[in-house]
């Protein structure tokens, strides 16, 4: 029986299993429910990725891949003249008026890393990757610490369901970095 040629198969795996964690939580997550929910066979999950650590690495790098393409869009990380805590500030209100789910689903995964140690250098790279485009306008300890700050933040808002107040984070990021001397 000739092998059928399905290319994006991977993918459509990759995308089952973020949608199986964001209705089922990692717990849900299985080879046997992302086959189901991709509608592939069993066999296609464990070919793909032998184990789940290996699914849950690209489904970590996948969602975290959003979160860094509106940094490097819209964090106000290209114009040197924009107001930094101003442009973070309304990024961080734009990431969570968006898809919760996908919000959620990022901490989630990103949270894991504190169990399962396979995560951990996705976990670090999506960070580094996240102060490398911060340091474009300022140092990178400073980065570190608004990266920090703006994670605090959306932790908060989601572990307590206290709407986003984006004039309280900017004040707080333009404590870390201060308009005036943003470079």
């Amino acid at each position: 029986m000739p092998r059928r040629h399905d290319p994006g198969r991977r993918q459509r795996i990759i995308d089952a299993a973020i949608r199986v964690v964001g209705e089922k939580g990692l717990a849900g997550l299985s080879h046997r429910s992302v086959a189901a929910e991709a509608d592939v066979p069993l066999g296609s999950t464990t070919y793909h990725f032998a184990t789940l650590d290996d699914l849950m690495v690209a489904a970590l790098r996948q969602v975290n891949e959003g979160f860094t393409r509106l940094v490097a869009e819209r964090g106000g990380l290209c114009d040197p003249g924009a107001d930094l805590p101003t442009a973070l500030a309304a990024l961080l209100g734009e990431w969570l008026a968006g898809d919760r789910t996908g919000v959620e689903l990022e901490y989630e995964l990103y949270l894991a890393a504190l169990r399962r140690p396979a995560l951990r250098p996705v976990a670090a790279e999506w960070a580094e990757e996240v102060v490398d485009l911060l340091a474009r306008r300022t140092d990178p300890a400073t980065a570190r610490a608004l990266l920090a700050l703006m994670d605090g933040i959306c932790l908060q808002v989601l572990l307590t369901d206290v709407p986003y107040d984006e004039a309280h984070t900017r004040e707080m990021l333009a404590r870390v970095v201060p308009p005036s001397t943003a470079t």
